[in-house]
């Protein structure tokens, strides 16, 4: 309903008024999942989303280095919901909640929307941490959205195709040096990935450079490839990458970061280097700023990551009818992936259409049982036929986690031909060394840079030469 008019009273308002309404914010797994599990309660669901479509964000990578289209991990929220008739979608940023007259003030260009609620998940996830340095992120994108991952492919695809014209050794050097920060299970992705497209897809294309001397460079601060991984598997993922020629250096943490390069500090204290002009950054997440809009009214405590330290049944503190899942919320020390938010997102809905279903039939409402998170365990590629996974006390590595990977993956890709197109595009590019979706535009590369400086107020044709990764802007001044 919008904030400046209250709108005519049509029949889906008019059942509104007789019916439970659950507003969810986001569209990611625990979002998605929860409005899928409504499906058949007697409630009246809005799905309030800044984006048009349900990310797959664990495939992000394989957008980023040519494997697989937006499209196959991305469909549009509302097609997921189209069957779903108690469902309806708004799209907009949500950027107001009051908790006490329970209501959701979301914004989609100039119009404002305020949606009231008599039940309300939050789960608007998390985005990209640099740890205090956001100027970072103007030379280093994330790996959190559709716009990051088809950046990134025109900067890694431009990268070697300004190799081609450079003629100073120094330069191509600069060019065909890869540095992913991060070497967490997306850092070792995309490390592997990257190698693999320089040593296996692109050798021979190109004719004055080889694109085997490209340099990846994997780093972090950790002492360790894959810490939330025993260390056997973390072992045995670099043993892999470095086997492709990827090039781990640990202890080292980012000090500085700009167009031509970075500058870590070793464990040692020592300070060095590295010229790079693609730059990849996977170290670390910061939750919603809408987290801190829900603490600051209810008086919950926020955990140093942005996430809401939530009561056992997933409830926002005081207030019974909120619930915030997946990487919005801190419980039990419970990791950021994509099954804590599918399982927290069901137990919401779930407890919300007990409560609907038990109000409806003149009953108490039952009492909540705690939240009891399922580990399916974790796991990570690392390149074509290897990957490592850990099942509880099981430890998998190599081919058989590989299979495993891909079948996990396929199970919670949502529906049946991105399904199909996925497995499609995995055969292309697994058994044919050759990727369908390499194509790069300048415009991936330079939209996000060109709104940075607009929104600063600086002219567009500010960024210096050698902020370009395209290579038709490599002469622009």
């Amino acid at each position: 309903m919008s904030a400046s008019n209250t709108p005519e009273l049509t029949p889906a308002l008019a059942r509104r008024v007789h019916r439970h309404h659950v507003v969810i914010i986001g569209s990611g797994f625990g979002g998605l999942f929860a409005a899928k599990q409504l499906r058949k309660a007697n409630v009246d669901v809005t799905l309030i989303a800044k984006t048009t479509h349900h990310l797959f964000q664990p495939l992000l990578y394989q957008v980023a280095t040519g494997i697989l289209s937006e499209g196959e991990i991305a469909p549009s929220t509302r097609m997921i919901l189209k069957d779903q008739h108690n469902a309806s979608v708004i799209l907009g940023e949500v950027n107001g909640i009051d908790l006490e007259n329970r209501t959701v003030t979301s914004q989609f260009l100039e119009r404002v929307t305020e949606t009231s609620y008599d039940s309300l998940i939050v789960a608007a996830g998390a985005g990209q941490s640099y740890f205090g340095n956001d100027h970072f992120a103007e030379y280093a994108p994330g790996m959190k959205t559709i716009d990051d991952a088809l950046e990134l492919r025109g900067r890694i695809i431009g990268a070697f195709d300004q190799a081609e014209l450079a003629t100073d050794p120094a330069e191509i050097e600069r060019l065909l040096t890869f540095v992913v920060v991060g070497a967490g299970p997306t850092g070792v992705e995309m490390a592997g990935q990257i190698a693999e497209l320089a040593n296996k897809t692109l050798n021979g294309t190109y004719r004055h450079i080889d694109s085997r001397s490209a340099h990846v460079i994997l780093l972090d601060a950790a002492p360790k490839v894959l810490p939330p991984f025993a260390d056997s598997l973390g072992q045995a993922a670099a043993k892999r990458l470095t086997a492709m020629g990827v090039d781990i250096q640990l202890g080292a943490k980012v000090t500085d970061l700009d167009a031509s390069g970075i500058t870590v500090e070793d464990s040692d204290g020592t300070q060095r280097r590295i010229a790079a002009r693609t730059k990849v950054w996977s170290a670390g997440v910061a939750a919603s700023p809408l987290g801190r809009t829900l603490a600051e009214q209810s008086g919950a405590e926020i955990d140093r990551a942005g996430r809401v330290l939530v009561e056992k049944d997933l409830s926002l503190p005081g207030h019974p009818e909120v619930f915030v899942v997946g990487d919005m919320m801190a419980l039990d020390g419970l990791p950021g992936v994509a099954q804590v938010a599918i399982q927290g997102g069901r137990y919401a809905a779930r407890i919300i259409g007990d409560g609907v279903e038990a109000v409806r039939a003149g009953k108490a409402v039952p009492a909540r049982k705690d939240f009891r998170y399922f580990d399916k365990g974790s796991m990570a590629t690392v390149s074509r036929f290897s990957a490592v996974a850990q099942v509880g006390p099981i430890k998998i590595t190599g081919f058989i986690a590989w299979v495993m990977w891909l079948l996990v993956h396929l199970l919670y890709i949502v529906g049946f031909r991105s399904r199909l197109t996925t497995v499609i595009s995995w055969l292309t590019a697994f058994f044919s060394r050759s990727r369908g979706q390499l194509a790069i535009t300048e415009q991936q590369v330079d939209a996000r840079r060109a709104m940075f400086y607009f929104t600063a107020g600086e002219p567009v044709t500010a960024p210096e030469p050698e902020s370009a990764t395209h290579p038709l802007q490599a002469s622009r001044p």
